[in-house]
């Protein structure tokens, strides 16, 4: 793993961890041919809402670095793999179900720059032979990290909040239906994608989904493991991208090429992520031994 910021002890146990700006293209040489890589899973992005935000960064990240990791592949014989997003859709595109191919033109930055990357990606791919691989994603959940500015990041926050505090603030409409994936889900997907031989892929780009809900919809699923829960609506400028964007997301061509299934529904994701945040926010009660305390009396 690598990035510019400063890993946590939990990060650097997992395995190998180096500093890495993906804009800057000899430190990426250094280290390609250092440790020999042979595959490259290039994450590195602002995400839609922030990238709005600041369109200028956004397109050095998104863009130049996306560049960067090509290029690196191109020169060096790479497999490489850049996911793409629903944001690479747009209001012309059919929404539900929004098919593998289909007319995209996003109106966000950061779904610009995604489809740059599925194109250029695919290009490189005809031209010259280069391993590129793609998967659209949807909203992510995952209790490990905080929301990262994304415009699907309620389904994330809203977990947090319910357990903290017992109430949650969204700033989409209730009936805002959007396509969500487990981080299970997301992180099998792109192992089982990747592992596949390049002869059995007849394309390079393809949708993967969970579920699709709305906040609504979620929220009647925590109702039921947090019965005082309470959700209300303060829809804001995310509201305009989210209506811009697939709500049901078809990824029949993953399940027909390389036999793509997701493992958890909206009711399996909202389970499992309340049990992965209540020991944060209700740890239980420590209680003395039996033994010690007769001890201590």
């Amino acid at each position: 793993m690598s990035d510019i910021r400063k890993p946590t002890e939990e990060i650097t146990s997992a395995g190998p961890y180096i500093f890495a700006d993906v804009l800057d293209y000899q430190c990426l040489q250094k280290i390609v041919v250092t440790h020999r890589i042979d595959w490259l899973i290039h994450f590195s992005a602002l995400l839609s809402a922030v990238a709005e935000q600041n369109v200028a960064l956004s397109m050095k990240v998104n863009i130049q670095g996306t560049h960067n990791a090509i290029e690196l592949a191109h020169q060096y014989g790479l497999r490489l793999f850049i996911p793409s997003t629903i944001a690479a859709f747009g209001p012309e595109s059919p929404r539900n179900p929004t098919p593998n191919l289909t007319i995209q033109r996003p109106k966000t930055i950061y779904g610009v720059a995604k489809v740059h990357t599925e194109l250029l990606g695919e290009y490189f791919h005809h031209k010259f032979g280069m391993d590129f691989r793609c998967l659209r994603f949807p909203g992510v959940l995952s209790s490990d990290t905080n929301p990262g500015g994304g415009t699907t990041d309620y389904a994330i926050q809203i977990f947090h909040d319910a357990l903290k505090h017992g109430h949650y603030t969204c700033y989409l409409g209730p009936h805002t239906r959007l396509p969500m994936m487990h981080i299970d889900d997301c992180l099998r997907s792109v192992a089982e994608f990747m592992e596949l031989p390049p002869d059995l892929l007849p394309q390079r780009t393809y949708n993967v989904t969970g579920d699709s809900f709305t906040p609504h919809e979620l929220g009647l699923e925590i109702l039921k493991e947090v019965p005082d829960f309470k959700l209300d609506y303060r829809p804001d400028h995310r509201l305009i991208i989210a209506e811009s964007w697939p709500e049901v997301f078809d990824d029949s061509c993953a399940q027909r090429d390389w036999n793509w299934r997701p493992q958890y529904d909206t009711s399996g994701m909202a389970t499992a992520m309340l049990s992965d945040l209540r020991p944060i926010y209700q740890p239980e009660p420590e209680t003395n031994h039996p033994l010690v305390a007769s001890a201590v009396a």
